[in-house]
């Protein structure tokens, strides 16, 4: 079991409830995605991929491997949401409060897992 467990929990939390904003895109998440220009097609896909980071942070507690590989793979997703935003020149609130504190969680979680 990792220890502190809460770091980990704390970050699948956010993961879910960003989950459940997603299901039916809260007005400011919907704006979000038609700045990126992200296709409509694609919007249905972010609940259940916020569904299972959240997943696999919760299990990650007790299983180390999988902790490290969720983490990489949210640190992946906000990068290239990073990468959308500037490619869209959205370099307003959705880039540096939304994406980049999200990068800057994902990303110290996954330093904290790496060192334990």
């Amino acid at each position: 079991m990792i220890e502190p467990w809460w770091p980990l929990a704390l970050l699948a939390f956010i993961q879910l409830g960003d989950g459940v904003m997603c299901l039916k895109p809260l007005p400011f998440i919907r704006q979000c995605l038609e700045d990126v220009a992200l296709p409509r097609q694609y919007w249905k896909l972010l609940s259940p991929i916020k569904f299972a980071a959240a997943a696999g942070l919760f299990i990650g507690i007790w299983y180390r491997p999988l902790a490290v590989l969720t983490c990489a793979a949210l640190v992946s997703y906000f990068v290239l949401a990073g990468l959308s935003h500037v490619r869209a020149r959205d370099l307003g609130r959705n880039l540096f409060l939304g994406c980049t504190g999200m990068l800057a969680l994902c990303t110290g979680t996954l330093v904290f897992v790496l060192a334990t």
